[in-house]
């Protein structure tokens, strides 16, 4: 009497190997989000990239100012990715990768008075950004951030049929070690 809804794969990857060379797209830089001048264009960019996951997409400002006040909240390690334009300095926000530390790896599923455990916990693109190597730019300066504040392992959801994800995560070095799977009822 049940359908499957959804599956999230879990993975991690050792961080203490090396990681390869950033390469962002042309007019991109990489920068720190800001508290109080950021929020509103990056739910709206958040939305666009997981239009598709309703739980994702519809956050809205107390979604994340919660988050923002959160204990683990680190704003050097939410990277937002500007695209400039040339003539007026303005900025676009194309991308962004959010990193978490779980202080206790107990939290990450590493059990009990595990080491710290870094999370890639929300990385998106927008649309229109897709397909330039941003992605995997992101997540290699995100990776770099954990490593950074001492980090010897990393880990991720993804949703299983979000297969360039997936592939982009192995290219990466990161494994499969569980599933998360939600079913609901028929009917």
């Amino acid at each position: 009497g049940f359908a499957l809804r959804r599956t999230l794969i879990r993975m991690r990857r050792d961080l203490s190997g090396s990681l390869p060379t950033v390469r962002l797209p042309a007019h991109v830089r990489v920068r720190p989000f800001r508290v109080g001048q950021d929020e509103q264009e990056w739910l709206t960019v958040n939305s666009r990239a997981f239009a598709d996951l309703p739980d994702q997409s519809g956050w809205d400002a107390a979604d994340l100012a919660a988050r923002l006040e959160a204990p683990w909240f680190d704003p050097d390690g939410f990277l937002l990715a500007v695209r400039t334009d040339d003539n007026t300095g303005a900025e676009d926000l194309v991308g962004f990768h959010w990193t978490k530390i779980h202080a206790d790896g107990a939290d990450a599923g590493e059990g009990t008075g595990a080491d710290p455990v870094g999370e890639v916990y929300v990385l998106g693109i927008d649309p229109a950004s897709q397909g330039s190597g941003l992605g995997k730019a992101l997540t290699l300066l995100g990776l770099e951030h954990l490593r950074s504040r001492g980090l010897k392992s990393v880990m991720l959801y993804v949703e299983a049929d979000n297969q360039a994800a997936v592939r982009t995560y192995e290219r990466l070095g990161f494994r499969p070690y569980a599933t998360d799977t939600l079913y609901t009822r028929l009917g």
